[in-house]
C-alpha cells in the first residue's frame, strides 16, 4: 500500500491544479488574515480574533474532487489500477490517502502563513491576547479541517467522476444550500461537512457546535465517504 500511495502522490504532486490549489488557499488565508485583523475594527473576545486564523477548508475538498474526478474524465484511472496489479478499491484507498498528504500540506502552508500575518496584526488590537496555546488549537483545527476537506472531496470526486458537475454542485450547496439550512436551523448546518469545517477551522463563532464535537462530525462524514467510494469503486467500470 505504500508503494501506491507514494506512486499517487508522486502522480498528485506534479500536477498545475496542486500548484494554483496551493496559491489559492494561501491567498485566501492571507487576505482572510488582514481583513479580520486590520479591516474589522476591534475584536473585543478570543472567539472573533481566532477568525483571523480561519482557512477555508471548502477548496481542499475542492482539490480533491477535481483531482480524483479528473482521472475518470481524462482516462488515466484504469491504467493506474491495471499497472499497480491490485484491487481497485486498494488503489482508490492510496489516491484518497494522496490527497490527504497533499491537504496535509497545503493546509500546513495557508496555516504558516495566516499566523505569520495574524499575529503581527492582532497584536495592536485592543481586547484579550491570544495565548500560544489558543494559536496552536486554531492551527490544529485548520489542518484537521484541511486534511479530512481534502480526503472528503476525493471520495466524492471517485462517485462523480464528472469534474465540472461535481465542482458546480458543491459550490452551490456550499454557498447557497448551507445558508438557507443555516437561516432555518443552525444546530443542523454544523452537522454538514461544510458545517463542521467551518466550525473546526474557526471560520465561524456563531455556532451551536464545538470544535472537538465537529472534528467528530467532520471525520465520521469522512469514513462513510470514503467506505461508499470505494464500495462503488469495486462495483462500477473503470473505462
Amino acid at each position: 500500500m505504500s508503494r501506491l500511495v507514494r506512486g499517487e502522490l508522486l502522480k498528485t504532486t506534479t500536477t498545475r491544479s496542486c500548484y494554483a490549489f496551493a496559491i489559492g488557499g494561501i491567498a485566501f488565508a492571507v487576505l482572510n488574515s488582514v481583513i479580520v485583523a486590520a479591516a474589522s475594527g476591534d475584536l473585543d473576545d478570543v472567539a472573533e480574533k481566532q477568525e483571523a486564523f480561519a482557512g477555508l477548508p471548502v477548496l481542499l475538498m475542492l482539490w480533491g474532487l477535481v483531482g480524483v474526478a479528473g482521472e475518470y474524465r481524462h482516462r488515466t484511472a484504469a491504467p493506474s489500477a491495471l499497472a499497480a496489479g491490485r484491487d481497485r478499491g486498494a488503489v482508490l484507498l492510496a489516491r484518497i490517502g494522496a490527497y490527504a498528504v497533499t491537504g496535509l500540506l497545503i493546509g500546513g502552508a495557508a496555516v504558516a502563513a495566516s499566523v505569520a500575518v495574524a499575529v503581527p496584526l492582532l497584536g495592536d488590537d485592543s481586547g484579550p491576547d491570544l495565548t500560544a496555546g489558543q494559536i496552536t488549537a486554531v492551527a490544529v483545527g485548520n489542518l484537521a479541517a484541511f486534511v479530512l476537506s481534502a480526503i472528503m472531496g476525493a471520495a466524492i470526486g471517485a462517485m462523480v467522476r464528472i469534474p465540472v458537475l461535481g465542482v458546480v454542485v458543491l459550490l452551490i450547496v456550499n454557498f447557497a444550500v448551507l445558508p438557507l439550512i443555516a437561516g432555518v436551523a443552525e444546530s443542523a448546518a454544523n452537522l454538514t461537512p461544510f458545517g463542521a469545517a467551518d466550525v473546526l477551522a474557526r471560520s465561524t463563532h456563531h455556532t451551536t457546535l464545538s470544535t472537538g464535537a465537529a472534528a467528530v462530525v467532520l471525520a465520521a462524514w469522512a469514513v462513510a465517504l470514503v467506505l461508499v467510494a470505494v464500495l462503488g469503486e469495486r462495483r462500477r467500470d473503470l473505462a
